[in-house]
């Protein structure tokens, strides 16, 4: 594993605060939220999740406003593993992808065997990428090797039973609950040397999800890994957002420390429930001149 990286707060603060205030309209408004849209893994993970409910979302996510066409559909459905095989049906033959979360979600706190059969599960009831949480606990004191053994176990499994290509993990650090931007830092890089491929900020369950500093210092980790590496990683960030101009904001964190390569759902996600009706209000707002409000938007 590398070599702990210190971080400046008050910098890392100052600099996510000055991006944070970039104005954002007219065409590239239109621009960014197009982009926005298009890389929202659109969640459901709630104890009254139905089959019902994930097929209505998933209508959605195809066609986010069906008498716009030229809205895109979202990058992927997020749902439990019990219902992977109900999104896997109602999207079929779209573009949208099924992501599950696994590995004892939200808490992580199982053995290891638990977790594998979590993730084997969703993969063999369809699962197109899996996003794994990782054991706070353990790495908050120290055991740094057994959340790493335990990343690559997962890879490896994700690798191994995929008939035509290796899925895509997303590892969760929950930002919220390790303290400091030195321990997300640290959360970083090792979950992208164990193998992640993408590195998501939160599980939306906790009281601190995503902010501005955090994407920033993922952005960094991701950055460095790729000029050490030459490889690049995603980032998935999620929790408590909300807006278009939380969304756009996060665009331009991610364009400014990364590169504009990294604006596409290959390499970006925003994971979120309600972003998705506040992203077609605001596109209407600027495409029309008025707000169409929240009862001319599907629900899900």
């Amino acid at each position: 594993m590398t070599a702990t990286v210190s971080v400046d707060a008050v910098m890392l603060e100052a600099r996510a605060a000055e991006l944070g205030k970039r104005s954002i309209k007219t065409s590239a408004k239109l621009a960014g939220i197009d982009i926005a849209i298009g890389c929202i893994d659109l969640t459901t993970l709630e104890g009254k999740d139905s089959e019902g409910r994930v097929r209505s979302l998933c209508a959605k996510a195809i066609r986010p406003r069906p008498e716009w066409n030229e809205i895109p559909s979202v990058a992927a459905v997020c749902v439990y593993p019990n219902l992977v095989s109900v999104a896997k049906s109602s999207l079929a033959g779209s573009s949208v992808k099924v992501a599950s979360v696994a590995t004892a979600f939200p808490s992580g706190l199982v053995d290891l065997d638990v977790k594998l059969a979590d993730t084997a599960q969703a993969i063999a009831a369809g699962a197109d990428e899996i996003d794994m949480v990782i054991d706070r606990g353990a790495f908050l004191a120290g055991r740094e090797q057994l959340v790493f053994d335990e990343i690559s176990a997962i890879k490896k499994l994700c690798t191994a039973t995929s008939a035509a290509q290796a899925i895509p993990l997303k590892v969760i650090l929950e930002t919220g609950e390790l303290g400091s931007y030195a321990a997300t830092r640290r959360a970083c890089d090792l979950a992208l040397e164990a193998g992640a491929d993408f590195i998501k900020s939160s599980t939306g369950k906790v009281g601190t999800n995503a902010t501005f500093p955090t994407a920033l210092v993922m952005c960094e980790a991701l950055r460095d890994f790729h000029r050490r590496t030459g490889q690049k990683r995603g980032l998935k960030l999620a929790g408590g957002i909300r807006t278009t101009k939380q969304a756009l904001t996060y665009l331009v964190i991610v364009n400014e420390t990364l590169d504009e390569t990294w604006l596409d759902s290959k390499l970006f996600r925003l994971g979120a429930s309600s972003l998705l009706d506040d992203l077609l209000m605001q596109y209407e707002k600027a495409r029309t001149g008025r707000y169409a409000g929240a009862d001319y938007i599907p629900k899900d």
